[in-house]
């Protein structure tokens, strides 16, 4: 009878433990959901909400763990010890990864940027299309994602160009010395200023900038709001190029070196 008297309180923790991992499981999901929903319609930042559901939820699983080795009879503290000396192990087994973790708690928390903005960074450029625990993902212009490792981002200089709602399109024209200096001015004067997304205030920038080797340099600063950035850009390019050759302003073609070899 002494093999029942050991069985019977070991059977007992075994099914209390079942259950309450059960029950402790279907009350994790029930919380989750409900945070899920007042988190999505919270006003944190979208690229921190999916992180903040994940360690809630870890934290959550950690717990409920820990609950049931202490109902099935084991020394927590002991059970503990060995948790930190394998994650001891592990961290050294994963510094890059953990580096990266780090880094993806650095930017989630101080936000350099957020999902959406264009920015460049580690020697790459495009719009954030999410921040992920590891790795950012940006998409670039012609649809390509690339993955940058938080760990490396962090650590580096990073351009964000959405932060303000304005920029600056900066360009300088290169003219022949026998064009008459004033006509040039007041041509690109005109062409900056009736381009309906070029901004009045601050008001554009045309002034003679440089005296070249084969050229006079001129000098345009125009600001746009951000999101017209490259439509101003290449407009102007263009509508340059076709106003100087109504007005035969010359353009001198870039002297090249020729050698001739007999």
């Amino acid at each position: 009878m002494d093999w029942i008297e050991i069985l019977v309180p070991i059977v007992k923790s075994i099914a209390l433990a079942i259950l309450t991992f059960i029950v402790g499981m279907i009350i994790i999901k029930s919380l989750m959901k409900f945070l899920g929903k007042q988190i999505t319609v919270s006003k944190i930042d979208n690229s921190l909400k999916p992180f903040l559901l994940s360690l809630i939820g870890a934290v959550l699983k950690i717990l409920l763990v820990l609950l049931i080795i202490s109902i099935l009879g084991f020394d927590i503290t002991s059970f503990a010890a060995i948790l930190a000396a394998a994650g001891f192990a592990i961290g050294l087994a994963f510094q890059g990864s953990l580096a990266n973790f780090a880094g993806g708690i650095l930017l989630l928390s101080l936000r350099p940027f957020k999902v959406g903005d264009y920015i460049e960074g580690n020697g790459y450029s495009g719009t954030v299309k999410a921040i992920q625990i590891l790795y950012t993902e940006l998409l670039t212009p012609d649809n390509k994602v690339i993955y940058i490792p938080n760990g490396e981002l962090s650590n580096t200089g990073i351009v964000n160009y959405s932060v303000n709602s304005t920029r600056r399109v900066d360009f300088t024209f290169g003219v022949g010395y026998e064009t008459d200096n004033n006509h040039v001015l007041n041509t690109l004067k005109d062409v900056v200023n009736n381009h309906p997304k070029v901004i009045k205030n601050p008001e554009p920038f045309v002034r003679l900038s440089a005296h070249g080797d084969s050229v006079v340099e001129y000098t345009v600063r125009v600001w746009a709001n951000s999101e017209d950035y490259w439509d101003v850009h290449y407009d102007i390019l263009e509508e340059v190029k076709t106003r100087f050759d109504q007005e035969n302003i010359s353009i001198p073609y870039p002297q090249m070196d020729i050698h001739l070899t007999k």
